[in-house]
Order: structure tokens, then sequence, then C-alpha cells
């Protein structure tokens, strides 16, 4: 996001994609080895394998069906694709969704343990956390022309069943693989960057003013939820 900025001012719009495709792929290697070094191989390697292709499964349907999200299709700018998919979408899953994990783990240490021990809990706060993100994602995405939907919607051009969508998809994820022992200070640090990135990158250098407010007034309740201390000690997943 800092140097995207600096690569249109230098190489014009052209340049855009493959930056964005450089940013995703630098940050999915960040939170592979974050897991790694708690995980090991065979874990961390099986989980974005799964996320991978159950997420380029649920682009590939969605744009060919308009279910979960709704119409859209993707623009040939990011390469290479799978069935018009391109193949940068789902590490960008990967790259957020341990993130949204560490948020709703340390969500559900401040709440009673009556509570706290619903496991239906997890996915449903994940999924929340994760689709907070796309309350940026999808205006900048569409502005910069990477997709287009067939019926713009409510959100700033963005139909509501895309959230919904969104939301759907990150509950499925986290209920089937019920992430545990996660490394959480390192990928709390990894959502609060995100937030702080796209908020002032929205606001001060690609001029869609009303994504960056709502999203990092919302996206920011949540690294706010995740930052917060637990209602007893020991309960926080803020370690290293």
């Amino acid at each position: 996001m800092i140097g995207l900025p600096i690569m249109n001012w230098l190489w014009g719009s052209a340049s855009i994609p493959v930056g964005l495709t450089l940013g995703v792929v630098l940050q999915a290697t960040a939170v592979f080895s974050i897991l790694h070094r708690r995980w090991g191989w065979r874990k961390t390697g099986g989980t974005a394998v799964f996320i991978a292709t159950l997420t380029l499964f649920v682009e590939w349907l969605g744009s060919t069906t308009g279910f979960p999200f709704g119409d859209y299709d993707y623009a040939p700018l990011l390469q290479p694709q799978i069935s018009g998919v391109p193949l940068v979408v789902p590490l960008a899953w990967f790259m957020m969704l341990p993130a949204a994990w560490a948020v709703a783990n340390q969500i559900l240490a401040q709440l009673p343990a009556r509570l706290a021990s619903k496991r239906w809990l997890l996915p449903l706060l994940a999924g929340f956390a994760f689709t907070a993100w796309d309350l940026f994602l999808d205006p900048q995405m569409v502005a910069w022309g990477v997709w287009q939907w067939e019926t713009p919607g409510g959100y700033f051009g963005i139909p509501w069943s895309n959230y919904a969508g969104w939301w759907g998809t990150a509950v499925l994820l986290t209920a089937l693989i019920r992430p545990q022992n996660l490394p959480g200070k390192p990928l709390l640090i990894i959502f609060t960057i995100t937030w702080f990135l796209e908020t002032v990158g929205l606001l001060f250098f690609w001029g869609l003013v009303g994504p960056a407010l709502v999203g990092g007034t919302i996206m920011g309740f949540f690294v706010w939820l995740g930052w917060r201390e637990p209602r007893q000690k020991g309960n926080s997943v803020i370690q290293p």
C-alpha cells in the first residue's frame, strides 16, 4: 500500500497490478512464516492449500453464477488466472483470514466463560473481522478496474450480497479449519498494519474518502477489540 502510490506516480496506472500482486505475495509470505513458527510446515502448508483451494472454487462459482457474492466479473489485469479467477485472490484470503482468527480469539477472551466456550462463536466473529477488511478492498478494486459488478449496489457501488458472501465464506472456512494455538500477537500486528495502510492509502492517496472513513471506523473497531485486555489474565492471545 505504501509503494503503490509511488509506483503509480512513477510509472502510471499500468504498474498497479504488479504492485498489488507483489504486496499480496509479500504479506501472505509473512503470514505463512508467522504460522509456520508455531504450527510447522505440514499444518501451515495444509491450511494455506485448503484456504486457497476452497476460495478459488468459491470465487469461480461467484464469478460464473453470482453465488454467493453477486454478479461480477474479473478483468484481465491480474495474471495468472485459472478459469477467470486471478491466483492472487485466493492468496489474499490466506493473507488476512488468520489475522481475523487472532482478532476473534482475543474478543472471545474478553467474554464471560460461558459464552466464550461456545464453539460456534469463533467462526462468526472471525467472519465479521475478515469482512470488515472488504469495506476497504472492494471499492478500491472496483476503482482500479480489477473487477466490476453487473449491478452496482448500496455500499459505494458494492452490492450488500457481496458482504454476506464474504462473511459466510470466512465463517465456513474457520468452522472447517478450527484454528488453535495461534501466534496471536504477530497476526494482530498484520491486521493492525493492514487497517492503518488501507485507511491512509484510500483517504490520502486514492481519493476514496467514504470507504476510508467507513472501513477505518469498522475495521478499526476490531483492531481496538483485538488489543483489549481479556477479562481474566492468561486468556489473551496477545503472545509471541
